[in-house]
């Protein structure tokens, strides 16, 4: 809020040139709130901001800005200025970036990296893609359980600068195995003349390093922590995860699971900075895909062409018929997909979420098959436009939307749990593709029900 009010006047001065009062207003800000303010400025103007911060202002800014911004930037800057920011940036953050950039030019900005910067960086990125190793940082608090709580403290203030996060200290054997956590807060209230070994309980959470980035999100929700230790194989702690990095996952995965329920492939990156061949290209084959499944439509609609002709009045309620199903089976994908990522389901709930689709369908079907009923009425008795069968079309509607809103409940809460089960993304059932499903079966029910109830009249 405070750099969107201050932005006209931070532009004059770049504008003006003076550079000097820029710099003695920014100073007292946060990262935060000058990492907002250069993504609204031009890129030329960008630069300029970005090159008047101090040393240790300008890492933490760096650190707080998209990944998009921080390439533009990089790209501005003298090799100085790359190795400086690369070299104080914090190595899970740093992971973050290299790891997006081409091989290439990744390989040019750790050249740029010290010796120990260096080992740290290709660590982290040896570590498999979308794996907890890719979001630690070697950067904790570690000490033994012998210590006492003076010297640990003691220890804690001259080696607490470059610490990610002192919230939480870490015990260690011999061995370097993690054997438990304690909160700061306990030392704190702790006689001094105490040991380490008397805080202990020996009841910790750790992650994996090769533990998938979703279930890092999942135990932070469910232990509700700032930072989690990392393990190796053998129960070694070799970095920890903050709460910063896993929000920053549970974003990009929800920001996927919604393009694709949304019948478009993941973006690699942001919608304003996409070039639109890319973005074409994303939406294309999805928007083929659906074209193809409504052919099937079409040809159910050939199908019944004969029953078609003798009762025209029947075309007049397809949209209704198949929307109302598309509808319905798009709201329990939607439910079901997300309730999978949130963990509030699993794959053995499936027959409980089958249950209750069909609950829920056969009341939402009533519940559309007399507003379709009444709708037919109130258009017969005001304008007499369905003819003396009225009511047996009316039952017709009625009826077609009752199986269709079922089919529709049904198929599209249990076609996320079906993927699920065979392994892929249940947000590939996305909503325009149980849609396109439902819309084919949809109409075989409608016409189905038409023949059923209006043979020997209309049919």
């Amino acid at each position: 809020m405070l750099s969107k009010l201050l932005q006209p006047e931070i532009q004059s001065l770049i504008a003006e040139k003076k550079l000097s009062i820029l710099k003695e207003i920014v100073s007292d800000w946060s990262p935060a709130d000058i990492a907002e303010m250069i993504v609204d400025l031009e890129p030329r103007d960008q630069v300029i901001l970005f090159r008047i911060l101090s040393s240790d202002l300008a890492t933490d800014t760096f650190e707080h800005l998209e990944l998009d911004t921080q390439k533009e930037l990089l790209k501005a800057m003298g090799r100085t200025e790359v190795a400086a920011i690369l070299n104080d940036m914090s190595p899970d953050d740093r992971t973050a970036l290299l790891e997006e950039l081409p091989g290439t030019a990744a390989k040019q900005l750790i050249q740029l990296l010290s010796t120990e910067e260096r080992k740290i960086a290709q660590t982290l990125l040896g570590y498999p893609e979308n794996s907890v190793g890719r979001l630690m940082t070697p950067d904790y608090a570690a000490i033994k359980p012998e210590w006492k709580i003076e010297d640990t403290m003691k220890y804690i203030r001259e080696n607490a600068e470059d610490k990610e996060t002192l919230n939480i200290v870490y015990v260690i054997d011999e061995k370097g195995k993690l054997i438990d956590d304690i909160k700061i807060r306990e030392f704190i209230l702790a006689s001094p003349e105490g040991h380490i070994s008397d805080l202990m309980d020996r009841t910790f959470v750790a992650l994996n390093v090769n533990d998938d980035q979703e279930y890092a999100v999942e135990v932070f929700k469910k232990y509700d922590r700032i930072a989690l230790p990392v393990v190796d194989t053998h129960g070694v702690l070799i970095g920890i995860v903050t709460v910063d990095d896993v929000l920053d996952v549970a974003e990009e995965e929800a920001t996927e699971d919604i393009q694709k329920i949304g019948g478009v492939e993941a973006l690699e990156e942001s919608y304003s900075r996409i070039p639109v061949f890319n973005l074409l290209k994303k939406r294309a084959g999805w928007l083929g895909l659906l074209f193809i499944g409504e052919m099937l439509t079409a040809t159910a609609m050939g199908f019944f062409e004969n029953e078609i002709s003798k009762a025209i009045v029947l075309t007049l309620f397809i949209p209704l018929i198949i929307s109302s199903g598309g509808n319905s089976g798009s709201q329990a994908a939607t439910l079901v997909i997300r309730a999978l990522s949130l963990g509030e389901i699993t794959l053995r709930d499936w027959y409980f979420v089958m249950r209750r689709e069909i609950i829920s369908g056969f009341v939402l079907g009533g519940f559309l098959a007399v507003i379709g009923f009444l709708r037919i009425a109130v258009w017969e008795y005001a304008f007499h436009v369905y003819g003396t069968h009225w009511i047996l079309i009316a039952i017709t509607v009625a009826l077609a939307l009752v199986g269709v809103v079922l089919w529709g409940t049904l198929s599209g809460s249990m076609l996320p749990i079906l993927l699920k089960k065979a392994g892929l993304d249940p947000a590939t059932s996305s909503a325009p593709l149980v849609a396109t499903m439902v819309d084919v079966i949809g109409l075989i029910i409608y016409f189905t029900v038409a023949m059923l109830i209006l043979r020997g009249t209309l049919l």
